[in-house]
């Protein structure tokens, strides 16, 4: 039988953190260095109870409803009041409105261990807000009525409450690149954001390069705060990646004056207020403003980011180790740049990069590249936050940058980035499914990539197609779907059974909860070099690739191992948290509808991310994995069917009827049981499922995609009737799609890219 070993656990990062190990996390591990392990996901520094103070909102006048949907989004009830000042300890666990008039007369002498205040303004009220609020207040959200973006609003939330970072899973990556947005107004890049941000990680706002218009053709210094909060309101409304806020000043290729650094501090600092996960603060800044903002940055990352022009800067220098050192004080990302003259520059900086890395490891991580053409290979090995471009940009952000594609090609070129063959592994039952081929191989052209990719069909009995594809030494991957069971997996005495000298391929923990394998990762040694010499797959017989033996004899590289991981979990997490923040699902009741354990393992999985307090199933036995960090009950009667409904999850009795109806629904049922899950849904329905002034959330995993015709009493539809907010399985492929790529390339494909590439009939 095949063994599976455990992944090994992360070491504490050495940057600061706001949730660390305790038992409120995840049990998801990630290896240790080398960074190639990355693929594995983890929760810690994801999802956390986040700030506990008293959530004020600040709302202008006749905006009153944005009070109760701050109050849903975090799935807390609201009340308003007539200021802050009369916000008690007895508000707690409520969301307070105070109106902007109000707030102006104490928000100056709030308690700030007490509450929190968010400034909300409407800017089709008129720009700007309230100076005086702005100044004072913890953070603002400026947003659009119509139309809204509820997304927007969540993502705002839970990040500057601390509720989801997205920091240390993207350090946790082998690359991370982020693209610089260098139109003087960002209305020009949305129509392409979704291709832009192709093999992105964050998205760079260009704040000097804004161009603020003042008539008759004339255009503003310096952009105001009021223009540049509008810019960046709709950058996050398009993108749902993180944002970097840049104000480049003249000394260092950018447009910011250097004579007021206080100015630097003023709009640097509303960027943090604007809930920005990355702020870059240039080095040449005071110290006092450096700390400032490093001290006050709240959820945000500080990037300190040096430049050098003069082409006089050597990497093997005092000056060099001294500027990183001066950088790292208050920094949680180092970025230090410079113009080299000769190519072997480039070798320079990659010795004092391991130096670095040698002596300061828990130091923040070092982002650092060489400008001009013939700095570009030094971009190829930078592996923190490499800044790129795109051809649809109208100019470059600095010079010799290359693009995502570029980079990826250049890797290619020199052996660092060999031609894999990756599989979509089907069955039989999956043949009228929407062909895949076209849509991988349009991510894959689009970042650049080298790879072969095909959709093959596995035998419906054994591991041995399986093992086969798996057995070859250019093998870079595979997807499965359906997803296979891990017990089956584990009976394999050939291929499988061979690997890490016997032990088997490696099992990440949600692979090992879940019980389920749709992911098959390939995961190089750090000095594996044979790696980079692809050979021809096994030799077929008779044209036909089942027909080849799988000899026990692995093909693969000897540095090479395979890891089983599920990937279909975080679609589920993600599809879950667009709208809504994690706070909303924290000691909440769910139920979860499958006619076996399989189909609902990854459900369980998300839902135990989320903190759910207690899960009732319906349809399969609970499994026994789950029994230690998930409440869960099984309906076995209509009498625990009406207890669900008037006992909330913590064992209380609910005061009003329907009250403690369960706040989620999922669904993995298949189409044809629609009627069972439609009246399931109108049983636990009705306005404010679960949560006073909240809306349940209904999820339906049904794949209709091969059906034919209209579908016959559509629970999604029958979920919005009765006061749910209804997702379906096109949102959680779209998703899960997302963290495959970035499982098995290692790069960044943005869920809004997904849904256009592959077009609606995919999904």
């Amino acid at each position: 039988m095949a063994a599976v070993q455990p992944l090994e656990p992360l070491p504490t990062p050495g940057g600061p953190q706001s949730f660390g190990r305790s038992a409120i996390a995840m049990d998801i591990d990630i290896e240790s260095r080398p960074p190639r392990a990355s693929h594995e996901m983890t929760i810690r520094g994801g999802l956390q109870q986040g700030d506990a103070r008293i959530v004020v909102i600040i709302y202008g006048p006749g905006q009153e409803q944005i009070v109760a949907v701050f109050a849903e989004v975090l799935g807390k009830p609201y009340r308003l009041k007539g200021g802050i000042r009369d916000v008690t300890r007895d508000d707690q666990n409520w969301v307070v409105g105070v109106s902007a008039e109000s707030a102006k007369a104490d928000i100056a002498s709030r308690n700030k261990g007490l509450v929190v205040t968010i400034n909300t303004h409407c800017t089709t009220l008129g720009m700007p807000p309230d100076v005086h609020l702005s100044a004072q207040t913890d953070y603002e959200w400026l947003y659009t009525e119509a139309p809204f973006f509820r997304r927007d609003l969540a993502r705002f939330v839970s990040h500057t409450l601390g509720q989801l970072s997205h920091h240390e899973t993207l350090m946790a990556k082998p690359r991370t690149y982020f693209i610089s947005t260098t139109f003087p107004d960002v209305h020009a890049a949305l129509p392409n954001i979704d291709i832009l941000t192709v093999g992105s990680d964050a998205v760079e706002i260009r704040v000097d390069l804004l161009k603020e218009p003042l008539g008759n053709g004339n255009f503003s210094e310096i952009p105001s705060l009021s223009y540049v909060g509008e810019q960046l309101m709709l950058l996050r409304q398009r993108t749902e990646l993180p944002i970097i806020f840049t104000t480049r000043c003249t000394k260092e290729n950018g447009r910011f004056p250097m004579d007021n650094p206080e100015l630097f501090y003023e709009y640097l600092y509303r960027a943090i207020q604007w809930g920005v996960e990355y702020i870059d603060v240039e080095l040449w800044l005071p110290e006092s403003i450096r700390r400032r903002l490093y001290e006050q940055r709240g959820s945000s990352r500080i990037m300190s980011a040096f430049h050098d022009f003069s082409g006089t800067f050597k990497w093997p220098s005092e000056r060099a180790e001294s500027i990183f050192l001066q950088s790292r004080r208050y920094a949680d990302i180092v970025k230090m740049i410079a113009i080299i003259n000769d190519h072997n520059e480039n070798f320079e900086l990659e010795y004092f990069r391991s130096k670095i890395k040698a002596e300061y490891p828990d130091s923040p991580p070092l982002s650092a590249v060489n400008m001009g053409e013939t700095g570009q290979f030094s971009r190829t090995l930078n592996k923190v936050f490499t800044p790129i471009t795109h051809p649809l940009l109208p100019i470059i952000a600095a010079p010799g940058q290359m693009s995502a594609a570029e980079i990826n090609q250049a890797l290619a070129l020199v052996g660092q980035l060999p031609k894999k063959n990756i599989y979509g592994i089907t069955s039989p039952a999956m043949r009228s499914a929407i062909p895949q081929a076209p849509f991988y191989e349009k991510c894959f052209n689009e970042l650049g990539l080298p790879h072969h990719f095909a959709v093959v069909e596995r035998q419906p009995k054994g591991l041995a197609s399986i093992e086969t594809w798996c057995n070859q030494r250019n093998f870079g991957g595979a997807y499965l779907n359906p997803a296979v069971s891990l017990t089956k997996l584990a009976t394999s005495t050939g291929f499988f059974a061979s690997l890490n000298n016997g032990s088997g391929p490696v099992l990440s923990e949600a692979a090992r909860l879940i019980g389920m394998v749709d992911t098959i990762v390939v995961r190089s040694a750090a000095s594996s070099s044979s790696a980079s010499t692809p050979s021809s797959p096994p030799r077929q017989q008779n044209g036909d690739p089942l027909s080849t033996v799988t000899s026990t004899q692995p093909v693969l590289s000897p540095n090479t191992s395979l890891v089983f991981d599920n990937a279909s979990w975080k679609g589920i997490l993600s599809t879950l948290t667009r709208d809504l923040a994690p706070s909303a699902y924290f000691g909440c009741a769910a139920v979860v509808l499958a006619s076996s354990v399989d189909d609902a393992a990854s459900v369980l999985f998300a839902l135990k991310a989320l903190k759910v307090g207690k899960v009732y199933t319906v349809g399969f036995k609970p499994p026994s994995a789950f029994a230690k960090d998930l409440l869960i009950e099984p309906f076995n009667s209509l009498e625990s069917i009406k207890r669900a409904r008037t006992v909330n999850s913590n064992g209380t009795e609910s005061i009003r009827a329907g009250a403690g109806s369960p706040f989620v629904v999922v669904s993995a049922l298949g189409p044809e049981k629609s009627n069972l899950v439609g009246m399931l849904v109108r049983l636990f329905g009705g306005t404010g499922a679960g949560k006073e002034n909240s809306r349940g959330v209904f999820l339906d995993l049904a794949d209709g995609s091969g059906q034919v015709g209209p579908r016959k009493g559509d629970p999604g539809l029958i979920a919005e009737q009765c006061g749910f907010a209804a997702y379906g399985a096109a949102d959680v492929t779209a998703f899960t799609t997302v963290e495959t790529l970035r499982l098995l390339v290692g790069q960044n494909v943005p869920y809004s890219f997904v849904r256009l590439a592959s077009g609606r009939q995919f999904f």
